[in-house]
């Protein structure tokens, strides 16, 4: 009886002892057409074993790459594509640099910072005065988002000054979105007419049906004595 465990190692296990068994074949064809023959049907199956590489960005070229890493780069066929060499994934990629600079306040992150850098490169006007706006209640909503309490709009112009280092100025007596409206709340508007409206509705038909029942009870009495 035979094991895994003495078989020989699964280079890519994704694609199955019978597709590395196939690829061993290969190998050992001699003529070169039949060989390439070979290559194309195995091609054909390993793409079939996994339907979701055609969802990639040239899965055909990774199929190849897979077949000569799978036959350890001794398979001499011709490739669409160009072959791999066992240096090209030897080598290791570069260490990524690891974003630096210091958040005035985390609570509104990084990016409305470059944000506002690009707004105080505008021109004064009106495109520069709404996107001041838009910043101001984006502020506000990233408040509300990472605090409970609430905050009143003088706050967020004041850090919108310092950090725009006073260039971005709001209008006077400008006022920014509410809580609710930020939040994605809507007021809960209780309508008193509509309610007793309804109310004195019902309590006209309940009367009218009680009405009814208490004139058929008594012509009944009547009528029995």
């Amino acid at each position: 009886m035979e094991y895994n465990t003495q078989l020989d190692h699964l280079v890519i296990p994704e694609y199955g002892r019978n597709i590395q068994g196939m690829i061993e074949y290969c190998c050992t064809i001699k003529d070169r057409h039949e060989r390439n023959t070979c290559a194309k049907a195995i091609i054909q199956v390993m793409g079939q074993l996994n339907p979701h590489l055609r969802d990639a960005t040239d899965y055909v070229h990774k199929l190849w790459d897979h077949l000569f890493i799978i036959s350890k780069f001794k398979l001499d066929v011709d490739s669409p594509y160009p072959k791999p060499t066992p240096e090209t994934f030897e080598t290791k990629p570069g260490l990524m640099p690891y974003p630096k600079g210091r958040i005035r306040y985390k609570h509104y992150g990084k990016t409305i910072e470059e944000i506002i850098t690009k707004a105080r490169k505008l021109p004064y006007g009106a495109e520069r005065a709404e996107l001041t706006r838009q910043i101001a209640n984006h502020l506000k909503k990233s408040y509300l988002n990472w605090n409970r309490d609430s905050i009143t709009d003088d706050v967020i112009f004041k850090n919108l000054d310092e950090l725009s280092q006073g260039e971005l100025k709001m209008a006077e007596n400008a006022q920014l979105s509410s809580h609710q409206e930020l939040r994605g709340q809507k007021k809960f508007v209780h309508n008193k007419g509509n309610h007793s409206s309804n109310t004195n509705n019902s309590n006209q038909n309940n009367k009218y049906k009680g009405g009814q029942n208490n004139n058929y009870s008594n012509n009944k009495f009547k009528r029995k004595y």
